[in-house]
């Protein structure tokens, strides 16, 4: 019964954090985004392009998919490896001293420990949720 309810509430809170990524990106030019993505210099400017345009949709999906519970699984498991990408990205920017928009919630704010610390909580919660979901799995084996 206490897993139900630390499933639903990590499922929620998830979803809720990538529904407000998705509308902080919609509600803007996607070009700013582009930017955004641009400035960590990992990509090609076709793969810019995509991301930008694309992104914004896969968390709107993946948030609409944990809030209502359907493929549990799968929609925890992508919004994980997406999580955990996004981590390993800013980390990777942020040692490097790279002085940029974390591009996290839409345009304006900058990467700091305060949003590694925030994005490694939202890791670390989609990673509980996999391991929840798939051992609830497992117990109805």
């Amino acid at each position: 019964m206490m897993r139900r309810r630390v499933v639903l509430v990590l499922r929620v809170a998830l979803a809720l954090v990538l529904l407000f990524a998705a509308y902080s990106k919609l509600r803007n030019p996607w070009l700013l985004f582009a930017m955004s993505v641009d400035a960590y210099h990992l990509l090609p400017e076709w793969a810019v392009i995509a991301v930008a345009r694309g992104l914004p949709w896969v968390e709107l999906a993946l948030g609409l998919l944990l809030l209502s519970g359907r493929f549990l699984r799968q929609a925890a498991l992508v919004a994980a490896t997406l999580l955990t990408v996004f981590f390993a990205v800013m980390l990777r920017s942020y040692i490097k001293g790279l002085g940029i928009d974390c591009a996290c919630f839409g345009f304006g704010e900058a990467l700091s420990l305060k949003t590694l610390l925030r994005d490694g909580v939202l890791v670390l919660s989609s990673v509980a949720l996999v391991w929840l979901s798939l051992r609830e799995a497992v117990s109805r084996i």
